[in-house]
């Protein structure tokens, strides 16, 4: 299966992942942005979001975007990575080290980082109200917990509309077949820009903190003081300017 996808524009290739709170329309603020300043950019939808089904055999993520960059004949291209996508990211990165040049992750996961305490309490919470029947209690948990102070109400509209469509495709499914790749951070040799926000978990906080130590590549770690896990959404020209800034490098 190819990945529901978009792709516009010409120039260097830049992939644009999404969190797992939302899905490709997440990117919409920046998305136009990139194409006109000479990049090919494309963003897609990860299985059990947005347009994608759910799969009905085993599958990664990561195995994913190589099929579908394999699919496009992209030999290289950066990486722009929100959250879980910024997880995804790293793991395309290790698994083909030459084809990545460079990863913007905004807030984003990493393989084998053990959650909080307090990520995990979000996730039991979560849990239950989805096991109550309660999707839209389980959709504004997301909300709140994910968009920072200065998100207006549109961001908080567009989170709710993707996170409320997600739960409704994956919630009717009977069996979950997604699997992570076993991942070696030290293989990623690409230039890293990755940033946090000063009002999300300690977790995203810390990742980004300590990403420069653990992958081979350059990193710079950036924390934005306005910002919380969805810093795209919650100011989405100024993340845009960040992104053309760092690739332009």
């Amino acid at each position: 299966m190819t990945i529901p996808h978009e792709v516009a524009g010409e120039g260097p290739a830049v992939v644009l992942l999404h969190s797992s709170v939302c899905d490709r329309r997440m990117w919409d603020g920046q998305w136009r942005a990139l194409v006109e300043a000479g990049y090919r950019v494309v963003r897609l939808d990860f299985r059990g979001f947005g347009e994608s089904p759910m799969a009905d055999a085993p599958y990664s993520d990561a195995g994913d975007v190589l099929d579908l960059l394999d699919h496009l004949g992209v030999g290289s291209t950066a990486l722009v990575g929100a959250s879980y996508g910024g997880k995804v990211a790293l793991e395309v990165a290790a698994s083909r080290p030459g084809a990545v040049t460079a990863l913007a992750l905004l807030a984003a996961g990493m393989p084998g980082h053990a959650h909080s305490a307090e990520l995990r309490a979000f996730g039991a919470r979560e849990d239950e109200l989805l096991e109550a029947g309660d999707v839209a209690g389980a959709v504004e948990l997301n909300v709140e917990a994910w968009l920072g102070p200065e998100a207006g109400e549109e961001a908080r509209a567009r989170v709710r509309e993707m996170q409320r469509h997600a739960f409704e495709v994956q919630l009717a499914a009977t069996e979950f077949f997604r699997s992570s790749p076993e991942v070696d951070l030290g293989r990623v040799t690409a230039r890293c820009l990755a940033v946090a926000g000063a009002h999300d978990f300690a977790d995203f906080r810390e990742i980004a903190a300590a990403l420069s130590g653990r992958i081979a590549g350059p990193a710079r770690h950036l924390e934005l003081e306005w910002a919380g896990h969805l810093p795209g959404l919650e100011r989405p020209e100024a993340v845009t300017r960040l992104l053309l800034d760092f690739l332009g490098e």
